[in-house]
C-alpha cells in the first residue's frame, strides 16, 4: 500500500465503525412486536400441534374399555360417546381418524404426577381442584352425576335419600368421585368396599358383596339394562355445591396443548356436536329420582 495513502484509508475505516456504532447508516423497516393472538392462532394451526409424535394425536383410555363410553372394549372404532368425542375433538384440531394412535392408560395413571406419553386422556376423568395439582385439564365435555345401583331385592333398593344409605353395604372404584360421593356425602355407617376396577365391583354387586354400588349415572343405567338387569337404578345424587360435576380431557399439566384442545372441545359444545353424540349414544341415561 502506498503510504500517500494512508489517511484516506484510515478515514473510511473510522465512517464504517461509526456507523456499526449507531442505529444504522440507511432507513430500516420498524420491528413489530408479536402479536399474542397471532401466536396463539399459529400453535393450534391444523394438523400441526406439538404432539407426542409429529403429525398423529395419542389418545389415551382405560382398558377394558366401558360401554356406554366405549363400544365392543375397542377405542378405536368410533363407537361409544367417549370415543366419538376423541374423534370429533381430534378433527376439530386437524387430525383425521388415521392420525389417532389409542394408548392403553390405567384410570388412576392418568391423573398421577409425573409426565404423560398422551396428548390427552378420555376416561370419564372428573375435573377436581385436586387433581389439577398433578394435571391440566380441558374444558367440560360432559356434565355428569353420580347414581346409586342396588339389587332390587337389596335393602338399599329401597332408599328414598341419602340417610337411607348410611346402614348398607357400599362400594365403588377406587380414585373415583363415586367414591368421594360415598365418603363425603353418605358417610355410611360401614367402610365401603373399593375397588380396582368398575368391572370387579359390578361383580360383588351381582354375588351380592355388597348391597349397592355408586357410578356415573350413564353407566348406571348401561349396568341395568345390559349387565346385572336383577339391579336397578335406584336414584342420582344431586349436584354438589357451585360448579356442577364435568368430565374433562386430562393432558400433561405443562401440556402447551391445554388451550388448543380446550378451544376444540368448546366449539364442538357450541356447535352442538357434543349434544348430539350425547343424545346418539348415552340416550338410555334418563333422569333417576334425585337422592337428597
Amino acid at each position: 500500500m502506498h503510504l500517500a495513502n494512508r489517511p484516506l484509508v484510515t478515514a473510511l475505516c473510522s465512517a464504517v465503525a461509526l456507523c456499526a456504532s449507531l442505529t444504522g447508516c440507511a432507513p430500516q423497516a420498524e420491528e413489530k412486536a408479536p402479536d399474542p393472538a397471532a401466536g396463539a392462532t399459529a400453535s393450534c394451526a391444523p394438523g400441526k400441534l406439538a404432539t407426542q409424535v409429529s403429525g398423529k394425536l395419542t389418545v389415551g383410555t382405560d382398558k377394558p374399555a366401558y360401554a356406554p363410553w366405549f363400544a365392543d372394549d375397542e377405542p378405536s372404532n368410533g363407537k361409544g360417546f367417549e370415543s366419538a368425542v376423541a374423534y370429533a375433538v381430534a378433527k376439530e384440531l386437524g387430525y383425521g381418524r388415521d392420525a389417532v394412535v389409542w394408548q392403553h392408560v390405567p384410570f388412576n395413571s392418568a391423573f398421577a404426577p409425573g409426565a404423560k406419553k398422551f396428548d390427552f386422556d378420555i376416561n370419564q376423568v372428573s375435573v377436581s381442584e385436586e387433581r389439577k395439582k398433578a394435571v391440566a385439564f380441558s374444558s367440560g365435555y360432559y356434565d355428569v352425576r353420580q347414581a346409586v345401583v342396588a339389587l332390587k331385592s337389596s335393602k338399599a333398593a329401597k332408599a328414598k335419600n341419602v340417610t337411607d344409605l348410611k346402614d348398607v353395604k357400599l362400594g365403588a372404584q377406587v380414585g373415583t368421585t363415586s367414591l368421594d360421593f360415598i365418603e363425603d356425602l353418605v358417610k355410611p355407617a360401614e367402610k365401603p368396599a373399593v375397588y380396582q376396577r368398575n368391572d370387579f365391583a359390578k361383580s360383588a354387586l351381582k354375588t351380592g358383596q355388597v348391597d349397592a354400588i355408586v357410578v356415573d349415572l350413564p353407566t348406571a343405567f348401561y349396568i341395568t339394562g345390559a349387565e346385572v338387569p336383577e339391579a336397578e337404578v335406584v336414584g342420582q345424587f344431586a349436584d354438589s355445591p357451585g360448579e356442577p360435576e364435568q368430565f374433562g380431557l386430562v393432558l400433561d399439566k405443562e401440556s402447551a396443548l391445554t388451550s388448543c384442545v380446550s378451544g376444540a372441545v368448546d366449539a364442538l359444545r357450541k356447535d352442538g356436536t357434543l349434544a348430539a353424540l350425547e343424545k346418539e349414544w348415552l340416550s338410555d341415561a334418563v333422569d333417576a329420582p334425585v337422592l337428597k
